[in-house]
């Protein structure tokens, strides 16, 4: 076991801010406005709602109003702040980051000592912003002050592509430093990096990606099967106990669509029934003296079927079954923002944390164990655990409570056909300059930041509305 003396105490997320959408759409509205099958996004992807943008909003200002409120409901000042991390995959300059965007923020305080910019990679950007605010905090560099780490992203796909009901928007802001309700466990974590076209976006005039569904699927089990791997083995190697899912009071999954959700859950709960199986007829093989090659043939067999399972329709059917009360107790918590709000890329992760937050009492919480698995196409993805701890916790989970409640409760509605229009015209728009959005600023909740126009020079300007 590792010595803690020498870092900073209780590391991790002292705060967070959700910020969603004002308007939205009924997944019931898509699938009769699409004329697909009724049930197809409810209950095939397990979607209800999905929040989105008009043209008045984009990456930045998604960040700036992230920020303001978080920064304004913990009532802090931004000279407390010493690196500020965006992560993205929906940035509207090839150059100039998000976070110089935000930094306008600090000019009053006179605060221009803030280090961090943006971390890209399709989902996963907001988890490599985290890791490094929490490097830094844990570091050398580290001055004392907080960190600020935003995950923010609009997700829209083209007309008529199966993948337009998987989309969304939203942002979510964490204030990172030591004193922290949620504790990253230090050195738990499992990684893998491949190279896959599963989801990308190389044109650089559309905010449209090019998906492979199917293979995006695939990617993400696989990246899942060997980030769990990963993990047990750094809780083995740090003297930590190696267990399962039963270590975990919940289990965090980034959420392209709720469905897909469930089957990790599914995938996880089968792999621990057959490590457990495995472990027993070993016990059972030594205690009849069985020879070493019977033992090992048995191991191999038992690793070929779950192999086999990967792609059997019915056992996955079968593990999905047994492992409901699991997913019902552990995940579907998580997925409230989610199905409410839809895919908001590298804030998917960290909306299903607060929605977790948010569903079990305050009084409760603490000591909790929460497992996160982040995927980002492309690929990257990583798995680490957070130990929730008593730092001022109900007033955290109560200012999250509130916010995320006053953001639903206030929405507006909008119908299949006005939601296609909105898009339209952010396709439309897209790179234009000069330009004045067309939206309707009166939809926008009070705080939010907006796009007030684009200039001659495609600078873009933002303003508040109060």
């Amino acid at each position: 076991m590792e010595d803690d003396r020498r870092w900073p105490k209780d590391v991790g997320i002292r705060a967070m801010h959700v910020v969603i959408p004002s308007l939205y759409v009924d997944q019931a509205d898509l699938e009769r406005y699409d004329r697909v099958s009724e049930g197809k996004y409810t209950v095939g992807l397990g979607q209800k709602q999905m929040g989105f943008c008009t043209d008045l909003e984009d990456v930045n200002s998604l960040c700036l109003t992230a920020v303001s409120q978080l920064i304004e409901n913990n009532g802090l000042s931004y000279s407390d702040i010493g690196r500020l991390e965006v992560g993205t995959e929906t940035l509207v300059d090839k150059s100039k980051s998000a976070k110089t965007v935000v930094m306008q923020l600090f000019a009053a305080a006179g605060n221009h000592r803030v280090e961090g910019v943006d971390t890209t990679n399709a989902c996963y950007g907001g988890t490599a912003a985290l890791f490094n605010a929490l490097a830094w905090a844990e570091s050398s560099a580290w001055d004392g002050r907080l960190a600020v780490v935003v995950a923010a992203d609009i997700a829209v796909y083209a007309a008529g592509s199966s993948a337009r009901a998987t989309g969304g928007a939203g942002a979510v802001a964490m204030l990172v430093g030591p004193g922290a309700s949620l504790v990253v466990d230090r050195g738990l974590r499992g990684t893998y990096m491949d190279h896959a076209y599963d989801f990308y976006k190389p044109d650089l005039g559309s905010e449209y990606p090019v998906v492979d569904g199917q293979l995006s699927v695939r990617c993400y089990l696989n990246a899942l099967d060997r980030c769990y791997e990963s993990y047990r083995g750094e809780c083995g190697a740090r003297g930590h106990a190696v267990r399962g899912l039963d270590a975990f009071d919940s289990f965090v999954f980034h959420a392209p669509y709720c469905k897909l959700v469930r089957k990790a859950l599914a995938r996880l709960y089968a792999k621990d029934s057959v490590r457990e199986k495995t472990s027993a007829d070993e016990k059972a093989a030594a205690a009849d003296k069985t020879s070493a090659d019977e033992k090992a043939a048995a191991v191999d067999k038992t690793s070929a079927a779950d192999k086999t399972s990967a792609d059997d329709k019915a056992a996955e059917a079968a593990a999905m079954d047994r492992s409901r009360p699991v997913f019902e107790a552990k995940t579907e918590p998580s997925l409230m923002l989610a199905s409410r709000v839809g895919n908001t890329y590298t804030a998917s992760v960290y909306s299903g944390l607060a929605s977790y937050l948010l569903s079990v009492p305050p009084e409760r919480l603490a000591g909790k164990r929460i497992g996160v698995f982040s995927y980002g196409s492309g690929l990257a993805s990583s798995m680490y655990s957070i130990t929730v701890v008593d730092n001022g916790l109900a007033a955290m989970v109560g200012r999250l409570r509130e916010s995320v409640s006053a953001g639903l409760r206030r929405r507006t509605r909008f119908t299949a056909e006005q939601f296609a229009d909105a898009l339209d015209v952010r396709r439309e728009s897209l790179h234009r300059a000069p330009y004045a959005p067309a939206g309707d600023r009166a939809l926008l909740f009070p705080g939010t930041w907006y796009l007030s126009g684009i200039d001659e020079m495609r600078r873009r300007h933002y303003e508040r509305k109060e």
